[in-house]
């Protein structure tokens, strides 16, 4: 049984009803232009933001939703006042946001950067939500309960990454069994010809600058360690009900096959197209069926070639640690992302070296006892244990 359907044969309404969390990060924004072009087919229930209060009214203004959330309450008044002339409900906080995602919409996009984006993606499933989801980590800290959640609720989940969106489109989900394996492409981020000694001297600035796609500094940090492949290898393995030893990573720096599914009968299906995420954003977004977006058309012949290689594992260990986060179970995932995010704040904010990530990340992995995931207050409780351990390493480092 998959909880990814196959088609919606349900009529359409006249307007679908639209929720975004997360509207002021690149996905946001991306999901926000697709919808103003094409004003006569959404309507936008709520927007949900961190604190990035200037770009919120200007895109409430511009949508006119029903409400506007910020998350941090200090931001309340200000955002209140900006928006007093307007009928536009306006609250704030951590639960407000939530309360955003349980709101009636039939499209929910969960486009909240890490674990904080956790409680939305999951009360969005919880009322059998249509949920478009950018935040790998939900799967990747809670991969068991989120997809048990969604089958029980109903729920039906469209994946928004590239890479997952791109297996998607050609995933055979009657016949699951005839598939090998699956293929993720990488770029290979900023540092990919670099070498050790190289990338220990790298600074935030040169590692945000990812040579293709256009990110949020903590996906180009990901991008530029691997971690982002890392990452949704896990969330592949959940999403697509796949083993480990049957998904494999794959560099391709022109982004341009975005991933792939082998089958048994030697037949490699692949998913192309121009490294804009408007198009796995607009696939969900009009799904089941197929939206123009602005997003430039490939073309083959001008590019000339396609290359690809394997990943160096020396280089980026990012992978392994995932491959070992998949093998110890249980927490060990959702350790392994929290421990991330406290080291990439960390080095954006040029307290620890770019190799000192990967050196928080292996400490909590192998320190950090492992328990089975149980229930969402446990996960609180592991989440909050990673990242003080991670926090304890980084002062340590920064030495």
């Amino acid at each position: 049984m998959s909880v990814i359907s196959l088609r919606d044969t349900s009529p359409a309404a006249e307007k679908r009803r639209v929720t975004i969390l997360g509207s002021t990060g690149s996905v946001g924004c991306q999901t926000i232009d697709l919808i103003a072009r094409a004003p006569e087919k959404y309507e936008v229930v709520a927007l949900t933001a961190n604190k990035n209060i200037k770009l919120l009214v200007e895109q409430a203004r511009q949508l006119n939703p029903e409400r506007v959330v910020v998350a941090d309450e200090s931001q309340y008044q200000v955002l209140k006042d900006a928006l007093a002339d307007t009928n536009i409900m306006v609250m704030a906080g951590a639960n407000a946001v939530v309360e955003a995602a349980e709101a009636d919409a039939d499209w929910v996009m969960s486009a909240i950067v890490g674990a904080a984006g956790l409680p939305g993606t999951l009360a969005a499933a919880r009322r059998g939500a249509t949920l478009a989801f950018a935040n790998k980590e939900t799967l990747v800290c809670a991969g068991p309960l989120m997809m048990k959640l969604v089958a029980e609720c109903g729920a039906t989940l469209l994946p928004v990454d590239s890479e997952h969106n791109a297996i998607w489109q050609v995933f055979d989900f009657e016949r699951r069994d005839a598939i090998s394996r699956l293929i993720i492409t990488a770029s290979g981020g900023p540092f990919r010809t670099c070498t050790r000694d190289e990338m220990a001297k790298m600074t935030p600035e040169q590692a945000i600058k990812h040579p293709v796609w256009s990110m949020g500094a903590k996906i180009s940090i990901d991008s530029a360690t691997l971690m982002n492949k890392a990452l949704e290898v896990i969330e592949a393995h959940f999403l697509f009900q796949m083993p480990s030893e049957k998904i494999d990573v794959l560099v391709h720096p022109q982004s341009v096959i975005h991933s792939m599914v082998d089958y048994a009968d030697g037949s490699l299906l692949a998913q192309m197209g121009t490294p804009d995420m408007r198009i796995p954003i607009g696939y969900c977004l009009a799904w089941p069926d197929r939206m123009a977006t602005p997003a430039a058309k490939l073309d083959l012949a001008k590019l000339g070639q396609l290359t690809f290689e394997s990943p160096d594992p020396v280089k980026f260990p990012a992978l392994r640690f995932a491959r070992e986060a998949m093998q110890k179970g249980g927490t060990a995932p959702a350790a392994l992302n929290a421990a991330n995010e406290v080291a990439v704040a960390a080095f954006l904010d040029h307290r620890i070296g770019f190799l000192d990530i990967e050196r928080v990340n292996e400490h909590v992995l192998h320190t950090l006892p492992v328990s089975t995931l149980t229930d969402l207050t446990m996960l609180a409780e592991l989440d909050a244990a990673a990242r003080r351990m991670a926090t304890e390493q980084v002062q340590k480092l920064a030495k």
